[in-house]
């Protein structure tokens, strides 16, 4: 690992290129290091999920299975999983070392839209153009929680800290923050004025910050481990 922090600082600070990463036939959507820096997971529209290898450029493994473009591609926190979510309304869990498809994740009736793990990589998050979100057991692949209230689709969602909330980001211009154990919403976050694209808390959990197609980003303090209010 301290190896390829050092080539990769070296080659930023020094802007020359270490790789040109070809295959894919498409639009690369998404795009991902591993926790150790040795391999980069993409998500392309020509249905794909590609790991390479930082070192050398060179594609390790194709993962192919998805009927429709792939909207993001997410590794585990200890590199053994990769998650792909797509367009044909499904995600897929992925043994990253094999290339094999461990599970392929129904329920939604409309595109995923995005996916990610939790910081332990122990559930997995989908959100989808049918306005729903849904959260799986990674171990028992089982559906935990299905957080229904937006009133269009939703664009992102992440996970807090703890993995016990999520947030997500809807084209109904608000972002919710829902309780993963008894799938309840905690709070609704309004005054965008546009579609919100992207959410994401900072490391402590204390804060969320949103970002929407009004052009403005707002930050959201937790108040009383229950509400969020705007900073």
């Amino acid at each position: 690992k301290q190896w390829y922090q050092r080539r990769v600082r070296g080659d930023v600070e020094s802007g020359s290129e270490m790789a040109t990463l070809q295959g894919h036939t498409s639009e690369i959507i998404s795009i991902q290091f591993s926790n150790l820096g040795d391999k980069v997971v993409t998500g392309s529209f020509d249905n794909s999920v590609n790991v390479w290898d930082v070192e050398t450029g060179q594609k390790i493994i194709s993962l192919l299975g998805h009927r429709g473009e792939i909207s993001n591609a997410v590794i585990s926190y200890d590199d053994s999983m990769i998650a792909s979510g797509s367009m044909d309304k499904s995600c897929k869990i992925w043994d990253s070392r094999s290339g094999s498809c461990v599970e392929t994740l129904y329920g939604h009736t409309d595109e995923v839209l995005d996916i990610s793990f939790d910081h332990r990589g122990r559930q997995l998050l989908s959100v989808s153009a049918d306005t729903t979100a849904r959260v799986f057991d990674v171990s028992s692949l089982k559906c935990l929680s299905t957080f229904v209230g937006h009133d269009r689709e939703i664009s992102k969602g992440t996970f807090n800290p703890s993995g016990k909330r999520v947030a997500t980001a809807s084209s109904d211009s608000t972002v919710r923050v829902w309780d993963i154990a008894s799938s309840n919403c905690l709070q609704v976050l309004e005054g965008h004025t546009d579609e919100v694209f992207s959410c994401q808390f900072n490391y402590s959990g204390d804060m969320l910050i949103s970002g929407s197609k009004d052009n403005t980003c707002r930050l959201w303090r937790d108040v009383n481990a229950e509400r969020l209010a705007a900073a």
